[in-house]
C-alpha cells in the first residue's frame, strides 16, 4: 500500500473506471498526450485522449505524434485538437537524432507552457525523460522499475489490453473512462468510382502487418476473397506503397473465379481515402494491424487474426461486431525460442515465420458471412 501512496503522489481516490480515478488537477487548460508509434498505436490511446477530454472541459489536447497520426486526426472528427509531430529521439520516435533539433522541439514545448502531460507511450525508460522536459505543471504516465518517476506512475506490465492500459493512466490524471474503444468519424466521403454499386457487399481486405509473423499467408486471404465474391461480394484489398506486392497477390489469386468483383487498391489511397473507404465498407478482414483498427474505430465489422499474446493486447473488447480468430503457438518454428517473451525479458530471433499460418480459411470466412448478413453497413439498410 505504501508503493501505491507513492505512485499515486499522494491523491485520493474519487472514482472508479479501469483502475483508480485520482482526484482531478486544478486549473487544467493545456494538456499535451506522448503517444508514437503507428496508427494502431494512436487508435490505443484515443479513449484515454477522450476521457482527458471529458474531465478538463474546454482544455486543448496536443497530441505529440508522428506524421501517420497527424494523417488520421485531419482525416477523422475524434477528441484531439492538434497534432505536433514528434522529432526523432531514441525510443521515443526512431531515427537520426538531431541535438539542436530537439532542444528547439523542448524550448516550443515549454513555451506551450502545459498543465498536464500524459505519457502513453510505453514503460518510460526513454519516454518518461522526454515528457519531464516538456516542463509541464503535472506529470502522469506509465512506469517501469527502471524508469524515472513521474508525478503519477502506472505499473507498466506488457500483457495488458493497451487501450486499457491508457485508460488507467488517464484515470491517474482525474479522468474516468467514456468509451472503452476508440471512435471516430470520417471527415470526407468515399470517392464513388471505387464502389460496385452491383455488389450485394463491399469487403475489404488488409494482408498487411508491421511484424511479418502476425501475416497470415496471402493465399489464405485468396482464397477468403475468393469465396466473398462467388457470394457477390465487391472485395478491395488495401495496403500501403510498400505492401502493394503483397496486395496485388493477394488479389491475383482471389480473382482467378471472379477477376471483376477482386482488385487491389493498395498504394492508390491517401489517409482520408482508407477512412472513408473503411468507414463504408461492409465488413473488413485482416491481420492484427493499424487499418483493422481503424476499421473498428469507425463502426465498420471486423474478422481480425491474431496471434494470442496480441489478442491480450490488441484485440476487440467485445464480439458482436468484432470477431477474433487466434493461433495459440508459442515458439519460433525456426529455432524453437519462446515468442511470448518480449522486448527486456528475451531477445527477439531473426525469423519471421508466421505465427498465424495454421488459422482456418473456413472458419474465417463464416465469421465474413455471418458479419455481413447482420452488418450495419450491407447495402440497402
Amino acid at each position: 500500500m505504501e508503493q501505491l501512496t507513492a505512485d499515486f503522489g499522494g491523491a485520493g481516490v474519487v472514482g472508479t473506471g479501469v483502475g483508480p480515478v485520482l482526484e482531478k488537477f486544478d486549473g487544467i487548460s493545456r494538456i499535451a498526450v506522448l503517444r508514437g508509434g503507428g496508427l494502431g498505436d494512436l487508435l490505443f490511446a484515443v479513449p484515454a485522449i477522450a476521457a482527458l477530454k471529458a474531465a478538463y472541459p474546454g482544455a486543448d489536447v496536443t497530441l505529440l505524434g508522428t506524421p501517420i497520426h497527424e494523417q488520421v486526426v485531419s482525416a477523422t472528427v475524434g477528441p484531439i485538437d492538434r497534432v505536433r509531430v514528434l522529432p526523432y529521439s531514441e525510443g521515443v520516435r526512431p531515427g537520426d537524432e538531431n541535438p539542436a533539433g530537439l532542444e528547439h522541439f523542448f524550448a516550443e514545448m515549454r513555451a506551450e507552457r502545459f498543465d498536464l502531460a500524459v505519457q502513453l507511450h510505453g514503460g518510460g525508460r526513454y519516454s518518461n525523460p522526454f515528457l519531464l522536459r516538456l516542463g509541464a505543471r503535472h506529470t502522469v504516465g506509465m512506469r517501469t522499475v527502471d524508469a524515472a518517476s513521474l508525478e503519477r506512475t502506472v505499473p507498466y506490465l506488457y500483457y495488458q489490453s493497451e487501450p486499457l492500459r491508457a485508460l488507467e493512466v488517464a484515470g491517474f490524471a482525474g479522468a474516468p473512462p467514456i468509451d472503452l474503444e476508440a471512435r471516430l468519424a470520417p471527415s470526407a466521403s468515399l470517392d464513388e468510382d471505387l464502389v460496385n454499386n452491383e455488389a450485394q457487399a463491399l469487403v475489404v481486405i488488409h494482408p498487411g502487418a508491421t511484424d511479418p509473423r502476425r501475416r497470415w499467408p496471402a493465399e489464405r486471404f485468396a482464397e477468403v476473397a475468393a469465396s466473398c465474391a462467388a457470394d457477390g461480394c465487391q472485395v478491395l484489398i488495401v495496403g500501403d506503397s510498400s505492401e502493394q506486392p503483397l496486395a496485388e497477390r493477394t488479389a491475383e489469386l482471389a480473382a482467378v473465379s471472379s477477376p471483376s468483383m477482386v482488385r487491389s487498391v493498395a498504394g492508390q489511397l491517401d489517409v482520408s481515402g482508407l477512412v472513408a473507404l473503411l468507414a463504408r465498407c461492409t465488413v473488413m478482414v485482416a491481420n492484427d494491424s493499424g487499418p483493422r483498427h481503424l476499421a473498428q474505430a469507425l463502426g465498420t465489422p471486423t474478422v481480425g487474426i491474431y496471434w494470442a499474446g496480441n489478442v491480450i493486447n490488441a484485440a476487440a473488447l467485445g464480439r458482436s461486431l468484432h470477431r477474433v480468430h487466434a493461433s495459440w503457438i508459442t515458439k519460433c518454428r525456426s529455432c524453437g525460442i519462446d515468442v511470448t517473451q518480449v522486448g527486456w525479458t528475451a531477445p527477439r530471433c531473426s525469423h519471421n515465420d508466421s505465427l498465424v499460418e495454421d488459422i482456418a480459411v473456413t472458419a474465417v470466412y463464416e465469421d465474413v458471412r455471418g458479419l455481413t448478413a447482420r452488418s450495419p453497413r450491407l447495402r440497402g439498410r
